[in-house]
């Protein structure tokens, strides 16, 4: 059952190895597939290697109801998966990543809040950093609960990153779009400064996803107050 699915996930699993997001056993994707019901990958295997084989099916309380091996488990930070299916019913799709130039602002708790590459800001804005939390426990949970409202991407304070979407492609997409903001983000600040789109003309990109059929939750124009 959901084949067609568990393929796109694998898929997805697959990229991110490819683009160098995860490492060994890192990361984890889940997708909602009915009321209560969500495929999931299993915990402690490289994403190079996932297969659709890998994948259960689990509900909100992290009953496994369909496992393809009797020793399948469900990732660890299902929990999480699981806290912003509950908060956000607009969410179908929920991917848990480390790509480095993202990660790298997570590690240095700075969030990713520059407006200067027009893609990032029509389609995903700032992105805000949530508090530490210890993995796999409901602290991430917490510190992720505040942003859910405005936000579909998240840097995990000394963790990574995390993103939403209506469908495993757009949260998967989001997930690219960051990485790829955080790259050029740290490009332009060795370069001297990552130089902000004039306000009025962020609002005008802000205003136009509805012609894109861009879905999701954006902030708005946010700046976050810097740590330390």
């Amino acid at each position: 059952m959901y084949e067609d699915i568990k393929e796109q996930i694998a898929d997805v699993c697959h990229r991110m190895w490819d683009k160098g997001w995860v490492a060994a056993n890192d990361g984890n994707v889940t997708v909602k597939v009915g009321e209560g019901l969500f495929l999931a990958t299993r915990t402690g295997i490289s994403k190079h290697d996932i297969t659709p084989a890998h994948i259960g099916l689990i509900d909100g309380e992290f009953n496994i109801i369909e496992a393809p091996a009797d020793d399948w488990k469900p990732s660890s930070e299902a929990k999480l998966h699981m806290r912003c299916y509950a908060d956000r019913p607009d969410v179908n799709a929920v991917i848990h990543a480390h790509p480095p130039f993202a990660t790298g602002f997570a590690c240095a708790h700075m969030s990713l809040d520059d407006y200067c590459m027009i893609e990032s800001v029509l389609t995903i804005g700032a992105v805000p950093l949530t508090p530490y939390g210890t993995p796999s426990t409901y602290e991430v949970c917490d510190a992720v609960a505040p942003y859910l409202q405005e936000h579909d991407v998240f840097l995990l304070e000394n963790h990574g990153a995390l993103s939403v979407g209506c469908d495993l492609m757009t949260a998967y997409f989001r997930m690219e779009t960051l990485e790829q903001q955080a790259h050029i983000s740290l490009i332009a600040r060795l370069l001297g400064g990552a130089v902000d789109i004039r306000r009025e003309d962020i609002d005008k990109l802000i205003s136009l996803r509805p012609n894109y059929g861009i879905t999701g939750r954006h902030p708005g124009y946010k700046k976050f107050p810097k740590k330390g």
